[in-house]
């Protein structure tokens, strides 16, 4: 059974409470695996910008509604969340009563909706204001906007302060764990916390509910043309469910050496074992739709169809054209007028001749 996995056991005897390690690690299976899907997705659309651009450009969306379905599925059948489940780990509200539930009874609906709320829009956020700020400091680098605009005066204030309130963030999440190791929390995260429960191992009588319940889901036959639309309607969307978290589960091991190898500090090493002369330009060029067609002049940029001013290519493509023409471009699609690769603004590089 995929919910229940091949690894999962009993409970030990030290108590239900897991490790800090075991707590950690279900966080970080996650972590991983968003930036490796990513880095596949923009694999596929730097091969063929007009079939899978899509999918880069909508990314964060698509992802965040596949791990919402994915949530949605482990809580309701596990009482847990995707990687929580991966390491035999279920949740159970906040509370004075000793006596846990089973993980197929599911949260109260207050918990569970929290749950999927802080799992999934959360991450989402944080990743949408990293972005933002990335994005603001590219503005601040390659902006053309005068220095004494109110505008950047108020993002370059709001860059200057976010690093606080990240380290503040990233501080609370860091003592939280110390007060966990030390015996003076019942969670390792805030966000356990704000959802009202609390992480413990799973017992050999929950694995045997869930054997039950997944047993029992497979087998049950319904009579009734009402009953069946809706079962059928059950199954599909649990088949996706099923699908996506047997895949990922196939697939977590992959994932994570795919953002390893994938890693800032990788590169450098793989950079240099890897480094190859600089290929010569295509001899033939394919349009893609709604680019800009190449001027006949050298010297003419593809965009404004005038005389370059302040040259400036583009370093995934290494066509020519004017600075704000390329500019305003790139800021606006994510990708090279002429070849449509994925471009960012870090991608601009000033041409310098001997003349200037």
């Amino acid at each position: 059974m995929a919910e229940v996995g091949a690894h999962l056991t009993a409970a030990p005897a030290g108590g239900d409470r897991p490790s800090v390690f075991e707590a950690v690690a279900q966080d970080s299976l996650m972590a991983a695996v968003k930036p490796a899907l990513q880095h596949l997705v923009k694999v596929l659309a730097e091969s063929n910008p007009a079939r899978y651009g899509f999918l880069w450009h909508w990314f964060d969306e698509i992802y965040v509604l596949l791990d919402l379905l994915l949530q949605q599925h482990y809580l309701a059948r596990c009482s847990a969340s995707f990687s929580e489940n991966f390491y035999s780990l279920k949740r159970i509200p906040m509370g004075d009563g000793r006596q846990q539930p089973l993980a197929t009874a599911g949260l109260p609906k207050r918990q569970h909706w929290k749950s999927l709320l802080l799992l999934v829009l959360v991450p989402y956020l944080k990743g949408k204001l990293e972005k933002l700020v990335s994005s603001l400091r590219e503005e601040d680098e390659y902006s053309i906007h005068p220095p004494s605009s109110s505008w950047k005066r108020f993002y370059r204030a709001f860059l200057a302060a976010y690093p606080y309130v990240n380290m503040t963030w990233e501080g609370w999440f860091l003592i939280q764990q110390l007060c966990y190791i030390l015996g003076k929390a019942e969670h390792h995260s805030p966000m356990l916390k704000l959802a009202g429960v609390r992480l413990v191992r799973l017992t050999a009588e929950d694995i045997q509910a869930l054997e039950k319940k997944w047993a029992e889901t497979t087998s049950n036959q319904t009579h009734s043309f009402t009953s069946r639309v809706q079962s059928a309607l059950r199954k599909a969307l649990g088949g996706v469910a099923f699908s996506l978290s047997t895949g990922l589960s196939v697939s977590v091991f992959f994932l994570q050496f795919l953002d390893w190898w994938y890693s800032s500090e990788n590169q450098e090493a793989i950079k240099s074992l890897t480094a190859l002369p600089t290929p010569p330009p295509p001899v033939h060029l394919e349009q893609e739709p709604g680019s800009a067609l190449l001027p006949s002049l050298r010297s003419v940029c593809p965009l404004c169809r005038r005389v370059r001013l302040n040259a400036t290519a583009l370093a995934t493509s290494g066509f020519v054209f004017c600075y704000r023409c390329a500019y305003s471009y790139v800021k606006a699609h994510q990708r090279c007028p002429v070849t449509g690769y994925a471009t960012e603004l870090q991608h601009l590089v000033k041409l310098y001749s001997p003349e200037g």
